[in-house]
């Protein structure tokens, strides 16, 4: 395993973390593990998170925040023609980055297990789609500010449908890449859905 030895130890300690979840998984990652990994000690998980469990969880939310932060460049690098166009954008950097994403993506979803079972990281996760609702909200109030359009409906409800069409793609791309749709198919087939159902 690759040690980390740039940064403090808080973020020596976030980088060992999420390099021991991407090759051990979730359950398997002990507290020695991580020390091996980030070049730290036994002492600074505790000092600086308060437990091995509350560190992996700091660096899985830190995933989705990082994600949520490439969306928003991608989506504001330039100013968009159209609607579609803008939700072109974000679809690409949620559904085209799979194959990039892939180590963090299959932690991702080994978190849920997990989380199923232990009430710390189920809110941790919580409060990561809530983060994404909440930026992603945002980006859209300012996209459709900067297209002169107005909105249907919250765009948190916009959001939330987004995330979860990302995230059924997700699981259907780790387990049959080539059937998954891209992004520009997503967008189609949003687009032929609102037709049908205007």
């Amino acid at each position: 395993m690759a040690r980390t030895e740039a940064g403090g130890y808080r973020e020596r300690l976030l980088a060992g973390a999420m390099a021991c979840l991407q090759e051990k998984g979730y359950a398997r990652t002990t507290a020695r593990d991580l020390v091996a990994a980030s070049g730290t000690n036994l002492a600074s998980i505790g000092y600086h998170f308060g437990s091995k469990e509350a560190l992996l969880h700091e660096a899985i939310a830190g995933f989705f925040d990082q994600w949520i932060a490439r969306v928003e460049r991608s989506m504001f690098s330039t100013e968009p023609s159209s609607p579609r166009e803008m939700l072109e954008r974000a679809m690409t950097e949620l559904v085209d980055v799979f194959e990039e994403l892939r180590p963090q993506l299959v932690l991702y979803v080994e978190s849920y297990p997990a989380a199923l079972r232990e009430a710390a990281l189920r809110e941790k996760l919580a409060d990561s789609y809530a983060r994404c609702r909440e930026v992603g909200a945002d980006m859209v109030r300012r996209a459709v500010a900067q297209l002169g359009v107005e909105l249907p409906m919250a765009p948190e409800v916009i959001v939330s449908v987004l995330v979860a069409v990302s995230d059924g793609l997700l699981l259907q791309w780790l387990l049959d890449p080539d059937a998954t749709p891209d992004a520009r198919q997503v967008v189609d087939a949003l687009a032929a859905l609102s037709v049908l159902f205007a």
